[in-house]
């Protein structure tokens, strides 16, 4: 009998995880999961503590959900992904796994220890075992390097992608596949989980519940309640005009399918009515995908190079004094600092006020934008490279 792995990163679910559903195909199969938390990666990229205690609080349902499926998830804490790596193969050894299955992260670091790992257990066939690998474009609606210009390179451009994404988009079929069902018919018992070896910061739950179930339930509400109104009312900060989709995203709780699926079943005409709230939405969706397309085109992205080349002869403004008055809220700019207090008290921060507090610190004190990205990431609940 094969023995499935299905390694668990940044897809927090059961619903339209392509690589657990695809784990789950052989009815045969014994099916296990695992989940290793990092914890000096993520002090390394400035993790914020509200994101890791909401990660732990998603990880946590997830295994509740698993067990009820009959699939265990094993749990893990080493420092880094090298360390990750090497525990990874001797737990496949040990649980005698014939077949893992991820889905993939684009970040650099991710993709090359994704890379290691594979090397590593092709190398290991020689001996007689074989371990296939099975990886899965899940986070995103298309795969990067599938929308490209007609001289076959990435756009730089959003709105010409948008169009190559949307024309890509209709001829694929980007549909949701369902939650696994029993296995065997019998439910496991779930080990209690040991909480991070990391800083962590409490997160209102009343702001954002955890769980898949929580996530979709707002998704549906958004798109027939609110999606309509979202032209209109996005940009004014003191509306509840938004989705507060992004924690979710982040982690992987709801998928970019579910949010397209939703908005397409609730609005079919999104694509002919472009001046609507519901490709408006469609439109961030896009620029979702454009910043992960973005990070596989150019991996220089990850290792905190501009995205524009002439920017790093930029003098900047190195006043210490000015960066922390910034971080707290306290320029005298009363639209920054409301962002800023925002952010500091909750981890998140409306789309517009982002826009306005990141461009202030750039283009009015003229602080390294490297600056303001650190902080950024070790506040934010949805904290994410790529955006």
């Amino acid at each position: 009998m094969a023995t499935h792995l299905i390694w668990f990163r940044n897809d927090l679910r059961i619903t339209d995880n392509l690589a657990l559903h695809a784990a789950c195909q052989d009815p045969q199969a014994t099916v296990i999961a695992l989940f290793i938390a990092t914890p000096a990666q993520w002090a390394a990229h400035d993790m914020a503590p509200r994101q890791a205690a909401f990660l732990l609080q998603n990880l946590q349902q997830l295994q509740h959900a698993l067990a009820i499926r009959g699939i265990p998830l094993h749990y893990h804490q080493c420092d880094d992904f090298q360390d990750s790596i090497i525990w990874l193969d001797d737990f496949c050894q040990q649980q005698q796994v014939d077949a893992l299955f991820f889905n993939q992260q684009y970040e650099l670091n991710e993709q090359l220890r994704d890379g290691a790992l594979v090397t590593r257990l092709n190398h290991r066939q020689g001996a007689g075992h074989t371990i296939t690998c099975h990886r899965f474009d899940d986070s995103v609606l298309l795969p990067p390097g599938s929308v490209l210009t007609g001289n076959n390179e990435m756009y730089k451009v959003f709105t010409p992608f948008r169009r190559a994404f949307i024309q890509r988009l209709m001829m694929s079929e980007c549909r949701c596949v369902p939650a696994p069902k029993m296995r065997d018919s019998v439910a496991v018992m779930p080990l209690p989980l040991l909480p991070f070896d990391y800083p962590q910061q409490p997160v209102d739950n009343q702001l954002f519940p955890a769980g898949e179930e929580a996530a979709l339930q707002r998704l549906r509400s958004f798109c027939r309640e609110q999606v309509q109104d979202y032209q209109l009312q996005r940009d004014l900060p003191a509306v509840a005009g938004t989705s507060c989709l992004s924690p979710y995203l982040a982690l992987g709780v709801l998928s970019p399918r579910q949010c397209f699926n939703r908005l397409l079943a609730e609005c079919p005409a999104l694509l002919e009515n472009t001046d609507g709230g519901a490709f408006t939405w469609l439109n961030e969706l896009i620029w979702r995908e454009f910043y992960r397309h973005l990070l596989v085109a150019y991996p220089r992205l990850c290792r905190h190079r501009p995205f524009i080349d002439w920017t790093d002869g930029v003098i900047w403004n190195h006043s210490e004094q000015q960066l922390i008055a910034w971080q707290q809220g306290r320029t005298g700019y009363p639209i920054v600092d409301a962002a800023m207090r925002q952010l500091n008290e909750t981890g998140w921060m409306h789309n517009r006020l982002r826009m306005i507090s990141a461009s202030f610190l750039v283009k009015d004190l003229l602080i390294d934008w490297r600056h303001g990205e650190r902080y950024f990431m070790s506040q934010l609940l949805d904290g994410d490279l790529a955006a």
